[in-house]
């Protein structure tokens, strides 16, 4: 007799018979059980009789010599199936959890920590690097992903839960980042009076930032200025002065005022003897004050400042050198506001070079960050030679040097293109 099997499910029955050779399963629903046969027999329907030793007798399909030797691959197969099955659910499971951790492969641990500097400088500075982000994110896995939120504690936290997640104010960073160069791109295409005007407004509303408010008052030409406040009304329905004295309620109020209504004289003609007059009561005015209340809300000064021609001021700032020793600027350093506007009326290129500069160091604050946009954007087409100039006799660094270091990717590109156009 040859060895037997019922197959899998079948559901038997028997009764006793007389002993005899052979080997046997029987595998019902719940149990696997092994048996020695004595006897086959074929009844009807097709199904098997099956006398066993023991005196058993059981009914069902056997399985044929062929079909037996494939038996230990059959199990085989069943045992794998399972095991990838189990394998799965427990992936799943533990990555719900957070707990999964993915094999690493392997890769040059000189490349990965060039890219992970990569990476952090794209996240870093002005702007973002667009092309580092893409070749670099879009191909690592996610365990390389990991490894970076491990070593970069500047942009992730963990918590008490061990839980990575990014620091919320880089995520809210980032997004300023991005629209960098976005900005940038609109308020250069706009028409410099629109550009004005929005930087006039947006000045008033967000910090506030009384020196964009004298920076534009100051360094732009009669004309501009008046162009700058009809497209205030037209866009705001209001006029600058007016926003300016309902919402300023500081002791600048009376300068910025004065500043942003004023329409200079632009000629070539100066009466030197009036300039140095004009130098002696600025000089007075500043040693009386005491105070940088007094100096701000002194009449003498805010109508020098606000009327006289930029040729006549710059002449009161040679006059008031050669009176006390001291340039203009320089004395009233404790008073920003007095320091800004006369610098801008006098030295404008050296004033956006401090501003430049002040504004690509890292670290600074969002507001500052944008004077970068803003100063290359409106002097890209007036002042940028002189302002380079200036920039590199200050700080012993050529500008374009300073951005390529400090920004990033598209942002980059952009402001470099616009610094070039003071070359032609």
């Amino acid at each position: 007799m040859h060895p037997v099997r019922f197959g899998f499910g079948t559901k038997i029955s028997g009764d006793k018979g007389a002993e005899g050779d052979g080997v046997g399963v029987q595998k019902s629903k719940h149990k696997v059980r092994c048996f020695q046969t004595i006897e086959t027999t074929k009844i009807e329907g097709g199904r098997d009789r099956l006398r066993v030793r023991g005196g058993d007798v059981f009914y069902g399909f056997c399985l044929s010599p062929k079909i037996e030797a494939l038996y230990p691959i059959y199990f085989l197969s069943r045992g794998l199936f399972l095991l990838l099955v189990l394998s799965g659910f427990l992936c799943v499971s533990d990555s719900l959890l957070g707990l999964y951790s993915y094999t690493v492969p392997k890769f040059p641990s000189m490349a990965a920590s060039d890219e992970f500097g990569t990476l952090t400088r794209a996240f870093s500075g002005l702007g973002v690097d667009e092309n580092a982000l893409i070749s670099i994110l879009g191909k690592w896995h996610p365990e390389q992903r990991q490894i970076f939120r491990k070593g970069n504690r500047d942009l992730f936290i963990e918590d008490e839960r061990q839980f990575e997640r990014w620091d919320d104010r880089h995520v809210l960073q980032l997004r300023h980042e991005f629209l960098r160069l976005k900005d940038a791109i609109v308020l250069w295409t706009m028409h410099p009076w629109e550009r004005d005007a929005r930087l006039l407004k947006e000045s008033l509303y967000k910090g506030p930032q009384y020196n964009v408010l004298i920076e534009i008052a100051c360094t732009r030409s009669s004309e501009e200025l008046l162009g700058a406040r009809r497209a205030y009304h037209s866009l705001f329905d209001h006029s600058i002065e007016e926003d300016v004295a309902f919402h300023v309620h500081t002791t600048e109020k009376k300068l910025l005022v004065a500043l942003l209504s004023a329409y200079r004289y632009e000629g070539t003609k100066v009466n030197d003897e009036i300039a140095k007059l004009e130098a002696q009561t600025v000089s007075n005015a500043i040693r009386e004050g005491g105070n940088k209340k007094d100096v701000l809300e002194d009449e003498e000064i805010i109508r020098i400042l606000s009327t006289r021609s930029k040729l006549h001021i710059k002449a009161i700032y040679k006059h008031y050198k050669e009176i006390t020793g001291n340039s203009l600027d320089e004395e009233v350093d404790g008073e920003p506001r007095i320091k800004e506007t006369v610098q801008c009326l006098c030295t404008p290129q050296a004033y956006f070079s401090q501003v430049l500069d002040e504004s690509l160091k890292y670290n600074v604050d969002e507001i500052s960050k944008e004077s970068v946009s803003r100063v290359i954007v409106t002097r890209a087409d007036v002042d940028m030679k002189q302002i380079k100039e200036a920039y590199h006799t200050k700080y012993g660094l050529h500008l374009s040097n300073k951005i390529e270091d400090v920004a990033n990717g598209n942002y980059k590109d952009f402001l470099l293109t616009l610094l070039a156009r003071g070359d032609h």
